[in-house]
């Protein structure tokens, strides 16, 4: 993707319209901005550049869903009766557009977010970008194709079910589905209020990570929001254990698809992850209670009102899902909140030990006309993979994985709440790429400078706690190191009056919390200090204090702990605690 910086937002505007008017998709769009207004917006943008502004998303073109407020433009949730102006942004959007971000317009959706096939609109059905006889997929089909066609840098969509993912896999894009509350839905309309979230379409996983960090936070105004907790993990370690499915568990996919995915699987083993076989029995029994159970009753209480006065321009497969909850009593959702409560169990269970799960995102790529001869079997089979995970409170990543039966294929990497780091680190290995963007944002450096290093004996308290290398660190020229005596071997590092050297190290970020466990098992005479790097800033390091250091032998001279064992052909080189 051309970065913002290298291109003047006016002539991406401009190449952006002249891209609108090539494919000629007007389906895409329920409201495109006038040009002029645009234009009117990246001058002003390019002047706050000028001056020296650097907003991060500076002059990237922003599609949004038409379910999801932007001010001064009608929102319709693809139903023109239902319509109604914002008078303020979604915070999601605010947050981009605050970053840079210029909005080209409003995009066509499966009507009230409801559906996996971007079919259900009266503002006619999104057709695939490169394969206009078939599905663009949904709900948010017309942010996923307006990536794809290369007019937008970004979309946004929201996703209950899968409409952040599914319409991702059939264009070959990345589809992030952060964990649910941790971008707020103020100014979103809702589909069904407990599992909704916003998600964003990329071209890559670095772009769509970095959209969802600027995003991600409470506002103080929607009750379900969620902010990262102290405890989150910021890595999975050198060895990621990631669970795929059992044969039985890939059986809806064709032929083509099945070796599409064990292809990926390969892929990430071959780039360190151990992967093991298990069955996703649980996953698909929650999947189920989504719409074959009483929960859809949120989506009645959304906008069962509403389609209950029959307005004409309601599509009908949407009314009748969601006015057939209208009977729904009250202790069948208590009781199908029961049975997703043992499910959760027994998901979690399933996925003990592991960093993540990986499956297909959705099975098969149906034609225009299969959908409208069965819109609510074929819109359920989109969504086998998907269904489950807001349900089971998860984070997502869908991303490209090849082609299979002449249309992109897609997997998914699904973690637990608040893992979503993990699921991008290894969605990037599936891309080739290399991300610069922590989320979190709150951790806390380390440098450590011996059996803590990289395949040290000692590393693996680092890597069980969710530390995330961050790079080589050196410090300061006025340090010693000695080493210690004790099993396993280690150095003790401390400040020096006189005759210090600049020594080589490892920086870890870490969340709060586990510097904090990190630290509460230290044992004398290590402690954590304040460390002075090469180029004067101030990170915490482990230290040693100068009576303990005076009962080692000084190895300042060898240049590093790595050195000194080397020199003395320790056995604890390149081993590491599992």
């Amino acid at each position: 993707m051309t970065q913002p910086d290298r291109v003047p937002p006016t002539e991406r505007i401009r190449a952006a319209y002249r891209r609108i008017a090539e494919v000629d998709r007007p389906e895409v769009w329920i409201t495109l901005r006038a040009e002029e207004d645009l234009l009117t917006e990246a001058k002003q943008l390019e002047q706050r550049l000028a001056e020296g502004a650097r907003p991060p998303l500076a002059g990237l073109l922003l599609a949004v869903k038409d379910n999801i407020d932007v001010a001064g433009l009608p929102t319709t949730a693809a139903c023109p009766s239902y319509a109604y102006t914002a008078a303020a942004s979604a915070t999601a959007v605010r947050r981009l557009t605050e970053a840079g971000a210029l909005v080209l317009g409003k995009t066509n959706l499966d009507q009230f977010a409801t559906g996996l096939v971007g079919t259900r609109s009266p503002y006619g059905a999104v057709r695939h970008a490169t394969r206009p006889d078939r599905i663009s997929g949904g709900s948010s089909s017309g942010s996923a194709v307006a990536v794809a066609l290369g007019i937008a840098d970004l979309a946004l969509g929201t996703d209950t079910a899968g409409s952040g993912r599914v319409p991702a896999a059939l264009h070959g894009l990345v589809g992030l589905k952060p964990t649910r509350g941790l971008v707020p839905t103020t100014g979103v309309v809702p589909a069904a209020r407990s599992y909704d979230c916003v998600s964003v379409f990329a071209a890559t996983v670095q772009m769509a990570q970095r959209a969802v960090a600027l995003m991600t936070g409470p506002d103080g105004t929607d009750p379900t929001a969620r902010a990262w907790p102290a405890t989150t993990r910021l890595a999975a370690g050198p060895a990621p254990v990631l669970a795929v499915p059992s044969p039985s568990g890939l059986a809806p996919l064709s032929g083509a698809a099945r070796a599409a995915f064990r292809a990926a699987v390969a892929r990430l083993v071959e780039a360190g992850a151990v992967s093991r076989e298990i069955d996703i029995a649980p996953f698909l029994a929650a999947a189920a209670l989504l719409y074959g159970g009483a929960l859809v009753a949120e989506r009645y209480a959304a906008v069962g009102a509403f389609l209950a006065g029959r307005p004409r321009d309601a599509d009908p497969t949407v009314s009748g899902i969601i006015l057939a909850a209208e009977a729904l009593p009250a202790y069948r959702l208590a009781a199908d909140q029961a049975r997703l409560d043992r499910c959760k169990m027994a998901a979690a269970a399933a996925l003990a030990g592991f960093d993540a799960l990986l499956l297909p995102t959705t099975v098969g790529h149906p034609t225009l006309a299969e959908v409208a001869a069965d819109p609510v079997g074929e819109n359920s089979r989109m969504g086998t993979y998907t269904n489950f995970v807001n349900l089971l409170d998860m984070a997502a990543v869908a991303v490209p994985a090849g082609t299979a039966d002449g249309s992109p294929f897609g997997v998914t990497v699904i973690t637990e709440a608040f893992g979503d780091q993990i699921g991008l680190d290894l969605a990037a290995l599936l891309t080739g790429e290399r991300l610069d963007t922590v989320m979190p944002d709150t951790g806390v450096d380390l440098v450590v400078f011996g059996a803590h290093l990289r395949g040290q004996p000692l590393n693996g308290q680092l890597t069980a706690l969710g530390a995330r290398f961050a790079g080589p660190a050196r410090t300061a020229s006025c340090y010693r190191m000695v080493a210690l005596p004790g099993e396993p071997p280690k150095p003790g590092v401390l400040r020096a009056e006189a005759g210090g050297a600049a020594l080589p190290g490892e920086r870890w970020t870490l969340s709060p919390a586990a510097l904090g466990q990190f630290l509460a098992a230290l044992p004398p005479p290590m402690s954590l200090g304040a460390v002075e790097l090469a180029d004067g800033e101030h990170v915490l390091g482990f230290q040693c204090d100068p009576v303990s250091a005076g009962q080692g032998q000084d190895i300042t001279r060898y240049g590093g702990w790595l050195q000194w064992l080397g020199k003395h052909g320790s056995g604890f080189r390149d081993t590491q605690l599992p």
